[in-house]
């Protein structure tokens, strides 16, 4: 079965959830790929998409740098939607009106359904029960402008009390345009509406499984690996437990493991790690103790992207002087996730770069190995789908995400050994209560920050002038946004006195309520 063979291909204009639209594709289990918003029509042909999607963005369609689709996509005889901008979009190049609205529409509206054809196929049976006016849902606005006059051919077909024309479409050329966000979980019956344009309107048939993906992957990696050998970077994450079970599945005793002490991980991590994979896994694993040679390249380095490069290029030195031990090895595997790549790469069209991944970003020009990345494609939450269709334990599957450059991007500021351990004491604490409270698998990430800044306390009627750690903690699905954890202030007030108390050189604990976006998980 070739899992790709039919495929929903994404125009990414710089929406916040362009990537909430691949997910809630594939969670459709229809595979899609998100491209810039200036793909060329010769590579869209190439990639032969059974459907496009055209996302929203901050832009208005009349702005002097408004991003523009070439208009042939729209005449190449297969179905476009567009969402919010792209619906805008479609519309003031084919020859329709776009002008703004006379009342923004942000947040929750009521929609009023008009027919119900293709994209609202069914409805009436989604909205039964739920209190819901008939004909009438919710769902989410986010726009200045609205449609005034539909191009020719199009049909309104949904609308509410600001937008008159909220749903648009040209059922016989396939062209169909949403003003509202239907990937948001805010858009109750969104799911509804993107599989009637997947299954329905694109033909699609939902092939992409975990379980197809594992047949599909272990066959390509036999194909491009040959009898050569693997060496895989494994911390004991999810990503790189998942990558080393699936080439270990598809090569077996071709594939080394090695688990590299960088000296940045976080307290007893290197045994603790290392017994829960030779426990649960039958890998062949190598230690390697480098921990003075991260710490020699990373003294007096303060700039985070600095950090986080020679870390990235230390690991890879590290890899190929302990190939070099075990033989000849062609092969580095990497537990590389779609997200990295996205945020690595500015790989959505005109989002800028925000950090570089020290699996992706961090990589040298040069290096002897050749890569294999069979997780590339893949969200966060797929990965640990896939980590289930190949046998690994919850205590591997449900880890909490830990950065590849680790501690290194939590110590702000210069990377010493008392600053690690104080980190390190004080994030074992984090994680303690976390657990004792029962929301370690609830939440994303929870962990401590060292600032690089000292404040004024008082312990034992004695002025003190010590360092200070922010807590962070985050719900999220696939680390592409994220909302800060609402944690409950006795839980907070002991995680505090916790560290101040047990934590020498600790005076101060404040808590990050930040959301992504704007802000990163990480704070480097």
């Amino acid at each position: 079965m070739d899992i790709h063979g039919e495929k929903i291909l994404i125009l990414d204009f710089g929406s916040q959830y362009t990537q909430l639209i691949a997910r809630r594709v594939r969670e459709a289990k229809v595979y899609s790929e998100i491209f810039p918003y200036n793909f060329s029509i010769e590579k869209i042909k190439k990639f032969r998409p059974k459907g496009i999607i055209l996302s929203g963005s901050p832009a208005s369609v009349y702005d002097k740098k408004a991003l523009i689709v070439n208009k042939e996509v729209f005449g190449l005889g297969i179905p476009v939607l567009g969402i919010c901008y792209g619906m805008q979009l479609m519309t003031h190049l084919l020859g329709g009106v776009v002008a703004k609205a006379q009342k923004r529409e942000y947040g929750r509206a009521e929609l009023h359904i008009d027919k119900s054809i293709d994209l609202f196929h069914g409805y009436k049976n989604w909205i039964s029960g739920e209190g819901q006016r008939h004909g009438a849902t919710t769902v989410w606005m986010s726009h200045g402008d609205r449609i005034e006059d539909m191009p020719s051919g199009f049909t309104p077909i949904a609308h509410t009390d600001n937008s008159p024309i909220a749903a648009m479409a040209n059922i016989y050329k396939g062209l169909y345009g949403l003003q509202f966000h239907p990937e948001v979980v805010h858009t109750p019956y969104g799911r509804n509406i993107l599989e009637n344009f997947v299954y329905r309107i694109c033909g699609c048939s939902p092939t992409w499984t975990m379980k197809a993906f594992v047949d599909y992957s272990v066959g390509h990696i036999k194909e491009v690996v040959g009898k050569e050998k693997v060496i895989c970077a494994l911390s004991g994450g999810v990503d790189s437990s998942v990558t080393a079970a699936l080439v270990n599945r598809a090569i077996g005793k071709q594939l080394t493991c090695v688990f590299v002490n960088n000296g940045l991980l976080r307290k007893n991590e290197a045994k603790s790690v290392l017994d829960t994979l030779k426990r649960g896994m039958d890998l062949n694993i190598k230690y390697v103790d480098a921990e003075a040679r991260f710490l020699k390249k990373l003294k007096a380095v303060i700039e985070p992207e600095k950090k986080r490069k020679l870390i990235g290029r230390e690991f890879i030195a590290v890899f190929e002087d302990s190939a070099k031990k075990i033989g000849k090895i062609d092969f580095l595997a990497q537990g590389t996730l779609y997200p990295d790549v996205i945020e690595s790469k500015s790989f959505k069209g005109p989002s800028a770069i925000i950090k570089s991944h020290h699996n992706v970003g961090g990589l040298p020009t040069r290096m002897t190995f050749k890569l294999i990345e069979p997780l590339r494609e893949l969200f966060k939450d797929e990965v640990r789908v896939l980590g289930k269709e190949l046998g690994l334990s919850d205590e591997i599957l449900w880890r909490q995400p830990f950065p590849g450059p680790g501690l290194a991007i939590r110590v702000l500021g210069e990377i010493t050994d008392e600053r690690l351990n104080i980190l390190r004491e004080a994030d074992a604490i984090v994680l303690d209560e976390i657990r004792k409270a029962g929301l370690y698998r609830e939440i994303w990430q929870s962990f401590a920050v060292l600032l690089p800044i000292k404040t004024v306390g008082v312990m034992g009627d004695e002025r003190t002038y010590e360092n200070v750690i922010a807590l962070r903690a985050v719900y999220s699905l696939d680390g592409m946004t994220a909302d800060w954890a609402k944690l409950p202030y006795d839980l907070l007030g002991t995680i505090s006195n916790r560290i101040i108390n047990e934590v020498k050189g600790v005076n101060r604990v404040v808590y990050d309520i930040s959301s992504k976006p704007p802000s990163t998980i990480e704070w480097e």
